[in-house]
């Protein structure tokens, strides 16, 4: 009996003397806030899953992130690697989430790190909940890949159109371009919009009827904002079906509101345009 004793208390004793990496974190203990509101805020969190390769992993992610609205902007399942966004949502500007996934140990390890943007502001709880709550869908085994397997060709699908104005839309994607125009196509790609503002002109353009939005650049402004782009993209809509009596009675300085979808730009023009536009009452 004494021996069985001195046994249990060497092992209690022994347990409180094994260094904490003997047990694997758990997301929220994981959980890094650094920076500021000001020059902007970052959010880390990571998890680790036994026997997940990283392809394994970053499929998986691409069908959990999808459903849950963010816009997928590159996807490198070999590599490991993958960048979404916060939608944006209204007047609350998208802001990019890197993934990067590696493999030690028999186990997959996901670092998600959000990088808000200057002058953004969420409470560091709400950004753990989420970012965990993202990681703990990830699994392991036959059962990760099976839901790697439905998750690789998954597509956000968009709630509802972005309403907002031609002028600001314009100064947004104008000062994407200035950052980096790489991730224009694909943050922009199938979105709708709801856009209102001032009929600039309105013209055929093969065959359709394009009205184009004016668009004030900086150097017509009696105050420039801070942080404004440059110059301003020009903002075109192509008229959907159904529109042309709609088109017809337009005329440059009207106020109206288009609903379209994101069709193209032109870099090298600063323009952009958006397809099967209906008007909004």
């Amino acid at each position: 009996m004494m021996t069985r004793t001195l046994f249990a208390a060497a092992t209690a004793l022994l347990a409180l003397a094994l260094p904490s990496t003997a047990r694997a974190a758990t997301c929220e203990e994981t959980f890094v806030k650094k920076g500021n509101g000001i020059t902007g805020l970052r959010f880390i969190a990571m998890t680790s899953v036994p026997d997940m390769p990283v392809d394994v992993a970053i499929n998986q992610l691409r069908g959990i992130v999808a459903r849950r609205g963010y816009d997928i902007i590159a996807v490198e399942p070999a590599a490991g690697a993958m960048l979404i966004e916060q939608s944006q949502t209204g007047n609350s500007r998208a802001f990019p989430i890197e993934i990067n996934a590696t493999t030690a140990n028999g186990a997959g390890t996901v670092q998600m790190e959000a990088k808000l943007r200057a002058g953004q502001f969420t409470k560091a709880e709400l950004a753990k909940a989420e970012m965990c709550a993202v990681l703990a869908e990830l699994k392991g085994g036959k059962a990760g890949k099976l839901a790697a397997a439905a998750g690789a060709r998954a597509v956000t699908q968009q709630a509802a159109p972005i309403a907002m104005s031609a002028q600001a839309f314009s100064q947004q994607i104008s000062k994407d371009a200035e950052r980096n125009s790489l991730a224009i196509a694909q943050r922009y790609a199938g979105k709708k919009y709801t856009l209102s503002g001032t009929v600039d002109y309105i013209t055929r353009d093969g065959q359709y009827n394009r009205v184009a939005f004016k668009i004030q650049q900086p150097y017509e402004m009696a105050i420039r904002l801070p942080n404004m782009a440059k110059s301003l993209w020009n903002v075109s809509c192509l008229m959907g079906a159904g529109t042309s009596v709609f088109a017809m009675q337009l005329k440059p300085g009207k106020q109206i509101k288009l609903t379209g979808t994101f069709h193209e730009f032109a870099e090298d023009r600063d323009v952009v345009w958006f397809k099967d536009c209906i008007p909004e009452k």
